[in-house]
């Protein structure tokens, strides 16, 4: 499966927000072949002999995945993959690692006798190529009365394809980010809406909900092969009556069926709660889409993990992973889970 979080520059992306760099492991098999993209941070722990490392997803999605196998080898392929990449991170210190597999593909089956694999939630999308009529057929019924509701009120949309700036979205957003009292990893600097225009460029669709002339509400999205994924998105905290998130919604999937895309991956809520208000906005436009959503755990190296855990005095069976990363003891540290 190709698809945008499996690309070198994806991960690039993120390497200053994770204090980390984005490293390929691609392993090559008589049985077939498996791609492995990973950010791999430091350790901010002192620990005596060398620096030690973990590895996780970049923002978003990933994990390894099998680009070809040999017919019934998969399971074959992932054992040798697991030897071969056990050596990797014997050599670079690699102590632990946290994945957040792909919904779509699909790929935890595929490592859960190589990984701890636990499913979290589901994940959400608008189905498009299935139907003559995307909106009518995912869209709650309370939705669509939104919809029309600022179309009424004289709400109009834009949609922008491969924009040359990301100020106007950026702005909007930060002021989102701000009304919600969001962590301060999700304030996204300057530099990195710059990168988003270097290498996705071609990628990047911007929706706007505009009304009286002004911009209400603003979507910045990807479009990878047949595929839509809504990224971030931003609106006027006075213009909640005139539904600008619902518009975004709508322009997407309309302009996508236009154009011929099959599916918008919405991704899933902040928290792993069945009700997360989030998650229940989003499930408005995908009545009858949804995918599984499994992460990963892997200790490489027991023995300094161990360790780490010991010199931060936490126990190394917690619910965060990894345990020495836990918030409360690393403050150095911006990372924490995020799914």
């Amino acid at each position: 499966m190709k698809d945008l979080y499996f690309e070198r520059n994806y991960g690039r992306l993120y390497e200053a927000i994770e204090n980390g760099r984005c490293e390929v492991f691609n392993f090559d098999h008589p049985l077939g072949r498996i791609h492995h993209q990973f950010i791999r941070r430091e350790i901010p722990i002192p620990i005596a002999g060398r620096p030690y490392f973990d590895i996780v997803t970049p923002y978003g999605y990933g994990g390894p995945i099998i680009k070809n196998c040999k017919e019934g080898q998969r399971g074959q392929l992932v054992k040798a993959f697991e030897k071969a990449f056990q050596q990797y991170c014997t050599e670079k210190g690699i102590v632990s690692e946290f994945i957040r597999f792909h919904p779509i593909s699909g790929n935890a089956l595929d490592f859960k006798e190589c990984y701890e694999v636990s499913y979290l939630r589901e994940t959400v999308g608008t189905t498009l190529a299935a139907y003559d009529d995307p909106v009518q057929r995912e869209f709650s019924k309370t939705t669509k009365k939104n919809i029309r509701k600022a179309l009424e009120a004289g709400v109009i949309y834009e949609i922008i394809e491969h924009p040359k700036s990301l100020r106007e979205f950026k702005d909007i957003y930060h002021e989102t980010m701000k009304r919600n009292n969001a962590d301060a990893y999700y304030y996204f600097e300057d530099d990195y809406f710059m990168e988003c225009l270097k290498y996705f460029a071609d990628c990047i669709v911007l929706t706007k909900a505009i009304h009286k002339r002004q911009v209400i509400g603003m979507g910045l999205n990807f479009t990878y092969e047949n595929r839509i994924h809504t990224h971030l998105s931003g609106t006027l905290s006075e213009s909640h009556h005139l539904y600008p998130a619902y518009i975004l919604q709508y322009a997407l999937a309309v302009w996508g069926k236009q154009n011929g895309y099959e599916l918008i991956h919405d991704g899933g809520g902040r928290t792993n709660d069945p009700n997360d208000s989030l998650l229940m906005f989003k499930k408005q436009f995908g009545k009858n889409t949804r995918f599984d959503f499994y992460v990963g755990k892997k200790i490489w190296n027991l023995a300094v993990y161990k360790k780490l855990c010991k010199l931060k005095g936490v126990e190394t069976a917690t619910d965060y992973f990894p345990a020495y990363r836990c918030k409360q003891h690393v403050k150095a540290s911006r990372v924490k889970r995020r799914i």
